[in-house]
């Protein structure tokens, strides 16, 4: 193990917009990560783009060392083109351990196994199967799988089901840690809504979360139901027109777009009827858990990862058909000793297993891990182990 002849661990993070920043789940995680991790004692950079850490939420940990490294801004290209820069910058600092976000960064692990840095990567899911990238992209996220799988020292899978995926594909073995969320104290119903009488999505605009079922779905609830829509695609499209026209058609329909603020957020999943969470393909889904631990009575598509994080707590697991959501959601809707039951059965089982103080431990027990061992661990792996 190395230190550079200091008493702290110097661990790089790799693979987010920046420190602290509310984009997605891989920037969810680092904003608990990195202050957990400097409570344990370990001296933190995050490796970001100018202008990623959003400051307008308050003053981001002192502690924590951002990193702004250049890149191209483009869909195809940012990811791949930061992470090459953070990758040469943090091997030329010599970091203890490098913790990697996304697998689209597997093609630059070498470049920190060459500076001997051991690297612990997030797979978090399979991005090739994602319907939002085209044909050239999902290649190269599946070449990056297979450097990942080749180069990194140690894998960690946020669902069992993508560790099993990894083992049978790439024949590497992984450590579970899932991503987390938290709990809030009684909130009231924003809006106007009443709680318990509203029905929610909450979900990125594409296809594989079965936002367009669901707004089928949504015109024949809407004669009976409120209905609160959250999310957009982010740069106009089909669905965001679709999501307008309900909006505009139905006095029972409300569209809000992409919502930032936290608190009302959280105060609509914690009051809403039923929540219903359609996303396909990923691991553990970080709005899931989160809805999970703010009690939101559940209806979800049914897919393997939704039933390993739900267990036996939804109220109903459907499949991707505009009637039978709609059908599940006027039925659960109507019994509201059941959706209570649902509530508290969801928040019990993420209590249990998906709360940040869960996840973050077992980070820190990862990456010490990852020290204690030799950096020539895993030069054995040649793309499996």
């Amino acid at each position: 193990m190395k230190n550079n002849g200091r008493n702290r661990r110097r661990v790089a993070i790799i693979g987010t917009r920046g420190y602290p920043n509310y984009y997605g789940g891989f920037e969810t995680a680092v904003r608990f990560i990195a202050p957990a991790l400097a409570d344990q004692g370990w001296d933190v950079t995050v490796y970001g783009r100018k202008g990623g850490s959003d400051l307008t939420r308050g003053v981001p940990d002192p502690r924590i060392t951002v990193r702004e490294v250049l890149g191209i801004e483009s869909k195809a290209l940012s990811t791949l083109t930061y992470g090459l820069t953070a990758s040469l910058d943090a091997a030329a600092r010599g970091f203890d351990v490098a913790l990697v976000m996304n697998v689209a960064n597997g093609f630059w692990i070498p470049f920190l196994r060459m500076a001997r840095i051991p690297v612990l990567v997030n797979v978090d899911g399979l991005e090739w199967e994602r319907d939002k990238w085209g044909r050239a992209a999902r290649a190269v996220f599946r070449l990056g799988a297979r450097c990942t799988a080749r180069f990194a020292n140690e894998l960690v899978a946020d669902a069992v089901a993508i560790g099993e995926h990894w083992q049978a594909q790439f024949r590497r073995k992984s450590v579970f840690i899932p991503y987390g969320g938290v709990e809030r104290d009684s909130l009231e119903a924003p809006l106007g809504l009443k709680a318990g009488n509203y029905v929610l999505l909450v979900a990125r605009f594409v296809e594989e979360n079965t936002v367009g079922e669901f707004f089928q779905a949504a015109r024949a609830l809407a004669q009976e139901h409120r209905v609160v829509i959250v999310g957009s695609s982010g740069y106009g499209g089909v669905l965001d027109a679709a999501a307008e026209r309900l909006d505009r058609e139905f006095d029972n329909v409300v569209w809000l777009g992409h919502v930032a603020d936290d608190d009302l957020l959280h105060s609509l999943w914690q009051n809403a009827g039923v929540y219903f969470h359609g996303h396909s393909v990923g691991g553990t889904n970080p709005a899931l858990v989160q809805a999970m631990l703010l009690g939101a009575p559940v209806i979800a598509r049914d897919t393997v990862y939704n039933r390993e994080v739900l267990a036996d707590t939804a109220v109903s697991f459907v499949p991707p058909r505009a009637e039978e959501i709609a059908r599940a959601i006027d039925r659960a809707m109507r019994d509201s000793p059941a959706r209570e039951r649902a509530g508290r059965a969801a928040l019990s089982r993420a209590r249990s297993n998906y709360t940040w103080e869960l996840v973050v431990a077992a980070y820190g027990e990862a990456l010490d891990n990852l020290m204690s061992k030799s950096p020539s661990i895993s030069r054995s792996h040649k793309g499996g182990s």
